[in-house]
């Protein structure tokens, strides 16, 4: 990962997280049912170990790529010699659909939703979520970016704005924040809201299995993936997943370990 793109990620990240954590402290959509200091130790724990798996796996970062394939003439828009206008918004929006099919992969091949669960046993949602995955996951998905880089040759500028897009939107919409109703429906319209993505973490599968984009909510309309309201309301559903409903159990070992361990007893597909 070059400089330029970790200043501007961490920046970003730091900005929004912050930012979110005041307004959900001022004006939370729902009330917490665990505490949010072992929970936030918890979640920024594993994209600590994320960052580092990451950095020591992958040194080269999407960003260094992307220079790479400008400078040997690999991928996609490099070949048909793009305008580096068109390049650049044709870039976000196919990453943006590439990380679509990764969360809807993720959920859908047992091996990978075993990686991807470790997000959805937070028994609550707010955005510290947002970073709550399991390091082999975030290692895989930037195998996934790689490839894509390397196939469509996007611009490495479109590709930092792209990864802070991607930290910043997925600590936003994972937000336990109020927001007017009316206001929520225009926004949605055009980005993944707090509202629209809560439902993906209901803890029923055919709620969970819905609103799988990040940063751009048009895919699951396309998809038919989308879910606008979960069946028991944002109050009264709940989140998480059958058989993770201790949070004792849930600290930052145990969600290392929950990849490689046992399915919990009495766990029925409809409720994972």
């Amino acid at each position: 990962m070059t400089s330029p793109e970790m200043a501007v990620r961490l920046s970003t990240f730091a900005a929004v997280l912050a930012a979110m954590a005041l307004w959900e402290w001022s004006a939370p959509r729902r009330a917490f049912t665990t505490r949010r200091g072992p929970r936030w130790r918890d979640n920024l724990g594993l994209v600590l170990i994320s960052t580092i798996v990451v950095r020591l796996a992958v040194p080269l970062g999407a960003a260094g790529l992307a220079i790479a394939a400008r400078e040997q003439g690999f991928g996609l828009l490099n070949v048909l010699a793009t305008p580096a206008w068109a390049a650049f918004a044709a870039s976000l929006v196919a990453l943006d659909l590439v990380i679509y099919a990764q969360h809807f992969a993720f959920h859908h091949v047992p091996v990978l939703w075993r990686l991807h669960k470790v997000h959805h046993t937070d028994l609550d949602v707010d955005a510290s979520t947002g970073v709550r995955f399991h390091p082999v996951e975030i290692l895989l998905s930037m195998g996934i970016k790689l490839a894509a880089v390397a196939a469509l040759g996007p611009p490495p500028a479109a590709v930092i704005t792209f990864e802070a897009l991607l930290n910043a939107t997925s600590v936003w919409s994972h937000g336990n924040v109020a927001m007017p109703a009316s206001l929520e429906r225009r926004l949605r319209l055009l980005v993944v809201t707090p509202e629209m993505h809560r439902v993906h973490h209901s803890i029923k599968t055919r709620e969970t299995n819905s609103n799988f984009g990040f940063n751009l909510p048009w895919w699951d309309h396309l998809f038919r993936t989308y879910r606008a309201e979960p069946e028991d309301g944002h109050e009264g559903m709940a989140l998480g997943v059958a058989g993770y409903r201790d949070p004792r159990r849930l600290h930052l070992l145990r969600l290392l370990a929950v990849p490689f361990t046992r399915r919990p007893a009495g766990v029925t597909s409809e409720s994972a």
